[in-house]
């Protein structure tokens, strides 16, 4: 009786092992990270990003319900077929649970694409445009750090809403920039504001001094970037060659510390800026920090603490749910309120946007700036459902009428 009472209770713990081992579909969580990691956005994501979702990973502990969790790196030098390809690839031959998309919106709307025909949770952390919570919104789609119209109502809020305040827009054309315009516009306008002009340029491009220009001309008294990376460097060191700053504030609606690093607060100081994360904000985010800066030797920008959290709070949902099927962590995901040392009280709302507040920053002075990366004055808070907007301004489709 003994020996029959051990062998049903042996065979009982193998159900339950293999009931257990059946709820993942492979013998390892995979997470994929694709992002800019040699061109123009490379220091805003990159490397940097990377080496943060590899934080993440060693800080869950390696492993989330027993199975090993891998991590997978791909460059997709803003091609949005080659982001695609590289996704269809890991989906079809690796069976990779979770993608992180870095920067270029372009690139993450076609990986968002695949989503038609494919089932796996998108943490799109780079990707600005406001289509992922609109038109191109998915059930496992989550965009995790910024929209460009949350961009454009912080960094409005910080030039305030003076009667007839005058701005003209320098924007980089293609999807990004376009997203930005439009958002900024709208921004500015509702604020009593007017935009006076705006001109687009090419992606990449190394000589501003015709647009900078015309921006001079044009009786602005603001002129607001809607461009990232080393186009944003190379045209803020224009605006500055050419004196525009002795009539014209800057405004940059997408701009990180790493950029103030590359440039210097010579050049730098007195622009207005907005980010959800600062190294700076708190003892939990100069704790990451300098754990980053250990193994990077450079301090991380709000992307690059996005890309840990997005991580991190995947493979909590997925711990909580005890499976890899996207269904259950996403009902899990849209559960949960994040409290890490990114943001406090975020939430993920139906339409897949992750709401948490924004910081509105003015970078110092040199004489201003107190030890290493210390290039930012924080000014403002800006609440999550004022940057974001409410719910009812989304046009997903998977929202109820």
């Amino acid at each position: 009786m003994i020996k029959k009472t051990h062998l049903l209770l042996g065979t009982l713990a193998l159900a339950i092992s293999n009931l257990a081992v059946a709820q993942y579909s492979s013998d390892a969580i995979r997470i994929g990270f694709i992002t800019d990691l040699s061109g123009p956005y490379a220091d805003n994501d990159g490397p940097g990003g990377a080496e943060a979702i590899r934080m993440a990973v060693e800080d869950f502990g390696g492993k989330v319900n027993g199975l090993p969790i891998e991590v997978r790196v791909a460059d997709h030098q803003s091609k949005a077929d080659l982001g695609a390809a590289t996704a269809r690839s890991w989906l079809d031959n690796d069976n990779v649970n979770m993608i992180v998309g870095g920067s270029n919106s372009a690139v993450q709307l076609a990986i968002n694409q695949l989503l038609k025909d494919k089932r796996f949770i998108f943490m799109n952390v780079g990707g600005g445009s406001t289509r992922f919570t609109n038109e191109d919104c998915t059930p496992y789609t989550v965009q995790y750090h910024y929209n460009t119209k949350a961009q454009a109502r912080a960094v409005g809020s910080a030039i305030g809403t003076k009667e007839g305040m005058k701005w003209y827009l320098l924007t980089a054309d293609y999807a990004f920039g376009h997203d930005l315009e439009k958002d900024a516009k709208a921004v500015i306008e509702s604020s009593n504001g007017q935009v006076l002009g705006a001109v687009r340029h090419p992606f990449g491009t190394s000589d501003f001094a015709s647009f900078i220009l015309q921006a001079q001309s044009s009786g602005a008294e603001v002129l607001g970037l809607a461009n990232a990376g080393s186009d944003l460097l190379n045209s803020i060191k224009a605006a500055r060659d050419f004196g525009l700053t002795d009539s014209m504030r800057m405004a940059a609606f997408v701009m990180y510390v790493n950029n103030i690093h590359g440039m210097g607060l010579e050049d730098a100081q007195g622009l207005l800026l907005s980010e959800p994360w600062y190294w700076d904000q708190s003892d939990e985010s100069r704790e990451f920090a300098k754990r980053y800066y250990e193994k990077t030797k450079r301090m991380p920008n709000g992307v690059q603490a996005a890309d840990y959290s997005a991580t991190m709070t995947y493979l909590t949902a997925v711990k909580a749910a005890g499976t890899d099927n996207p269904d259950a962590i996403m009902e899990q995901l849209k559960k949960m309120e994040i409290n890490d040392m990114y943001t406090k009280g975020g939430d993920i709302r139906d339409d897949g946007q992750m709401v948490h507040d924004y910081y509105l920053y003015e970078v110092k002075k040199p004489s201003e700036s107190e030890k290493p990366w210390d290039y930012m004055r924080q000014t403002a808070v800006v609440p999550g459902e004022v940057a974001f907007g409410p719910l009812s301004e989304s046009t997903c489709s998977l929202l109820k009428p």
